[in-house]
């Protein structure tokens, strides 16, 4: 299987049925191909609770889900992508949309820029997908702009030899560019100009299926090419997503709840733009424990397969040598009187496998002292990154035995 097919998340039916139609519209010059796909074959296509359609995707796990929530999927760019942005509409604006699907993000994002400024607009939609972005041409549009977009991705099929007939008829408005790249992201993205982006839409299916999106070395080039006052937005709340983020430079915060029962994150070169930090649990967790390790791509160029296989093998030789166990969930319980005994020898026999004596030791009060200055609020001195940092750097201290500060009478 070749990437573009093992990356692709659509239903493999519906797949072959876009490809079918567009092979028919390039041999026969008809627009019936086309325009039939979303009639004829409406079961593939989900209409969510605000009205807009999503898409179903092929069975991951034994399960089929769709593309976007149930609860609307042009909500969801509305709400996951757009509202958390502080963009300057004073200003020309460049945002980077990756995984563009049906190009509902970036639609919203154009629906947003004209009602509030006369400047200029850019966007970069990286899919590596020709069927998925087609899908976006048969869609009904859920907001006027949605035609603007599709105007552009008819262009760009059109321009890679995948559609041969012009049916869009919204123009591009003059002060707004819209450049579609059909190509591993992992390529585009280097080739991009540093410090360009006030935004980067981060809008992969899952962790599990594209890993290579949500990597440290990804997310390193994501650093050096949005602007220092920028905003990266994604629906995820995967502790690994979020330790990578950390690890490239960026501080994290609590993303908005929407279709979900967690929020997804927000990510920014300044603190100053972040307004709400992450649970302290998860602070702790992702600071202390395997389950915030990285998936890792060091050249931009691993399967997802193989990304996956050597996190796996990470966490398992990190556990009880440089992280405390994930079992149990044993850090959250640094610090905490337990009650249950038959928890409690578990989380401690872990927690002694890295030099730390119990819950209430002077090693495991010291790691997670930080915590006790918790706040939600998000300051440049105290925030979500400054912590997990200071708890990474204190539980190497325990485990190498050095330089831990012995509070006397247990203060």
């Amino acid at each position: 299987m070749s990437y573009v097919e093992e990356s692709t998340v659509i239903d493999e039916t519906i797949y072959d049925l876009i490809n079918q139609a567009f092979e028919n519209e390039r041999k026969y010059k008809d627009a019936k191909y086309r325009n039939s796909i979303f009639t004829d074959f409406n079961e593939y296509f989900v209409k969510t609770d605000d009205g807009s359609y999503s898409i179903k995707s092929k069975e991951i796990n034994h399960k089929v889900e769709t593309l976007h929530t149930s609860t609307g999927a042009i909500s969801e760019s509305f709400e996951k992508f757009i509202k958390p942005l502080k963009l300057d509409y004073d200003e020309d604006i460049a945002i980077l949309d990756i995984c563009a699907g049906l190009g509902y993000n970036s639609s919203a994002a154009i629906d947003d820029f004209l009602k509030s400024s006369d400047r200029n607009l850019h966007i970069d939609m990286l899919e590596i997908s020709k069927p998925t972005l087609a899908a976006g041409l048969m869609v009904p549009s859920p907001i006027e702009s949605h035609d603007i977009t599709k105007k552009a991705i008819e262009q760009a099929l059109i321009d890679c030899g995948y559609a041969s007939l012009e049916l869009e008829e919204t123009p591009i408005p003059e002060n707004i560019d819209l450049k579609i790249h059909i190509d591993d992201a992992r390529k585009v993205i280097q080739k991009l100009p540093d410090n360009t982006y006030d935004a980067i839409f981060l809008d992969p299916f899952s962790q599990n299926m594209s890993p290579e999106l949500v990597s440290l070395e990804f997310f390193r080039q994501f650093r050096r090419v949005i602007k220092d006052n920028g905003i990266v937005a994604t629906y995820t709340s995967s502790a690994p997503v979020r330790m990578a983020f950390i690890e490239a430079d960026f501080y994290v915060s609590m993303g908005p709840i929407f279709g979900r029962f967690q929020g997804g994150t927000l990510a920014s070169p300044n603190p100053e733009n972040l307004t709400k930090s992450l649970p302290k649990n998860d602070e702790i967790k992702m600071a202390l424990s395997d389950v915030g390790i990285p998936f890792r791509d060091p050249n931009l160029d691993l399967s997802s397969k193989e990304i996956l296989d050597n996190r796996t093998e990470e966490r398992h030789i990190a556990r009880h040598n440089t992280k405390i166990s994930s079992a149990v969930k044993t850090p959250i319980f640094l610090g905490q009187e337990m009650d249950d005994e038959p928890l409690k020898r578990r989380v401690e026999r872990n927690l002694a496998k890295m030099n730390i004596p119990g819950v209430l030791s002077d090693e495991a009060l010291y790691i997670v002292e930080v915590e006790n200055d918790y706040m939600e609020e998000y300051f440049e001195d105290n925030n979500t990154r400054t912590r997990v940092l200071e708890m990474m750097k204190r539980l190497d201290e325990i485990k190498d035995k050095r330089n831990m500060p012995i509070k006397e009478n247990g203060e």
